[in-house]
Parts: C-alpha cells; sequence; structure tokens
C-alpha cells in the first residue's frame, strides 16, 4: 500500500508546544523552567528543537523579557488549542470536570462584594474552569505575577508605575476615629502597612510637611486589621475611600490634609494569556468601569 505524503509529516510533540507557551506566559526562560520544573537549558532546547521543527525563529529576546515572532504567535495560537484538546481528553477520560484553572490576584478590599459577585457569575457561565484566587498586599501580588504564578493581577500602584491593560485613578482619603480622634496627639500615631507598602510614604510626607510631629503606632498587612486599628482610636491612617466606614471620620483640607491622586487600580495580563484569562479580565474591566461611574 502506498504511503501517502500527508503521513510523512512532521508531527509536533505537545512537550516541546507546551515548552514553548510557558515561555511565552512568562516573558522568560528562568521562570518558565521552574514553573515547569525543568531546567533552562533543558526548555531552551525544547524550544529550538520545535523552531527547527516550524522552520522559523519563534521567540525573541527583548530588553529583559521574552517575546514571540510573527511565526511565533502562529504557532501559540494552534499550540494553545492542541494543549486544550490534549488535557480535554485526558479529562474526560479521568472523569475530570476542570479544563482550565485560572490563578487571579487581587488585593484584600477586592475580595468580596462585586468582586465576588462577579467570580461566581463567570464561574456559572464556565463551569469547568476552576479559580484559584490569592489576596495580599500589591507589591507581592505584582511579585508573584512577575514570576508567572499568577495569571491575572488587579493591584494598586502608584500612577503609571508599570505597563498594564487597563488602569483606574483610585480615590484616597484620609482618617481618624470617629469615637476616640488621635489627629490632635503629638507626636501623631500613624496606623500603616509594613514598610514598603503603599501610602505609608504618602502619609509621613504629608505630617512632616505640616510641621508635626509622627509616629507608627500600629503595622498590619491586612486591610480589617488597618480599618479596625483607626477605628479604635490608635492613629490616623490613608485608605482608599471604600474602605472607609461608619465608624471613621475623614480628615480633609481643613484640617490640613491634601486629596492624593497618585494611585491606581492596575489590571495586568499577558496578551499570550489563555482566552478564559483574558476574558476574566475583560469582566474585571468592566466592573471597575461601572464602580467608577
Amino acid at each position: 500500500m502506498a504511503t501517502s505524503a500527508k503521513s510523512n509529516r512532521a508531527l509536533f510533540e505537545l512537550d516541546l508546544l507546551r515548552a514553548m507557551v510557558t515561555v511565552a506566559d512568562c516573558g522568560s526562560f528562568t521562570t518558565a523552567s521552574a514553573r515547569l520544573h525543568s531546567t533552562q537549558s533543558t526548555v531552551s532546547q525544547k524550544v529550538r528543537r520545535l523552531e527547527e521543527m516550524a522552520g522559523h525563529q519563534l521567540l525573541v529576546r527583548g530588553k529583559g523579557d521574552v517575546r514571540p515572532t510573527d511565526a511565533g504567535e502562529t504557532v501559540l495560537a494552534y499550540a494553545r488549542r492542541m494543549l486544550t484538546l490534549n488535557d480535554e481528553l485526558l479529562d474526560a477520560l479521568a472523569g475530570a470536570d476542570v479544563a482550565v484553572t485560572v490563578r487571579l490576584g487581587v488585593p484584600e478590599d477586592f475580595a468580596a462584594g462585586r468582586t465576588t459577585q462577579l467570580l461566581a457569575a463567570f464561574n456559572r457561565k464556565h463551569p469547568r474552569v476552576k479559580l484559584e484566587v490569592t489576596t495580599g498586599l500589591s507589591r507581592d501580588l505584582a511579585g508573584s505575577y512577575d514570576r508567572g504564578e499568577l495569571d491575572l493581577i488587579l493591584i494598586k500602584q502608584r500612577r503609571n508605575s508599570r505597563e498594564a491593560v487597563a488602569r483606574w485613578p483610585e480615590s484616597m482619603r484620609w482618617i481618624d476615629s470617629a469615637k476616640s480622634p488621635a489627629f490632635a496627639l503629638d507626636p501623631v500615631p500613624l496606623v500603616a502597612f509594613p514598610p514598603r507598602g503603599l501610602y505609608r510614604d504618602e502619609m509621613i510626607k504629608v505630617v512632616e510637611g505640616m510641621g508635626r510631629r509622627w509616629r507608627i503606632s500600629f503595622t498590619s498587612s491586612s486591610l480589617s486589621g488597618i480599618q479596625s486599628a483607626v477605628a479604635g482610636g490608635l492613629g490616623i491612617s490613608l485608605l482608599p475611600a471604600r474602605a472607609v466606614t461608619a465608624e471613621h471620620a475623614v480628615l480633609t483640607r481643613r484640617q490640613g490634609f491634601p486629596a492624593i491622586d497618585t494611585m491606581d487600580i492596575a489590571l495586568l495580563y499577558r496578551p499570550t494569556a489563555d482566552p478564559v484569562v483574558q476574558e476574566l479580565g475583560r469582566e474585571l474591566g468592566r466592573m471597575l468601569d461601572r464602580f467608577r461611574a
């Protein structure tokens, strides 16, 4: 029996395709090798073998990252479909229900309310998608994202401090306790996030600019901890407007506090991310648009 020409064509190995997709998602061979539990040289060899099979350069190293070429974008699109089909076949044979896992990182003050409702609706729409949600300080979430440990993050940052898919101005408020005000104390006590946390430097700069002495009276990495400490009279703080409660008194220009307009809410996901990740990113973006409106 004659062998058809198509049967002699090269077959792309899923292992090679997975290596390239992981490098493209992470933007780094080093991070990709850690995620694949392999060595950087092994991952590089797999990408080179794939490029030899494709007959094109698929990835180029830029300044601090790795980007797909035009041919690489084409291969990535097919590679994702092939890997998804492979995973769906394995899930079908194993009776598994989860097809895609989306790793989302959000600050603590976004982990409830509108965000939870959105995620629940998204899961109903995509019942085979597993959502892994991590909450924490924005700096920690950004670090996890840069290491390839998260697919999508919503973080708070100083305005335009890094590239983002979308960003929104963050409205800030100076707050004190409604029942036991601390602003008149000398030195004025400050309730703050840990060193290098957002808002801490702004608080100190403003209070010093008022000619006031200050001290850090309470430190917490938890938003609820900060809110409770201020409400209890441990000191004043600077928080997003949505974090102000009935137990807080808002300090204004009348007390010498300027408006802080240097903060953003930023949405980040990679342009090569799985379509489900990009869809969830767009949903979060629409939620923030509605919130701002």
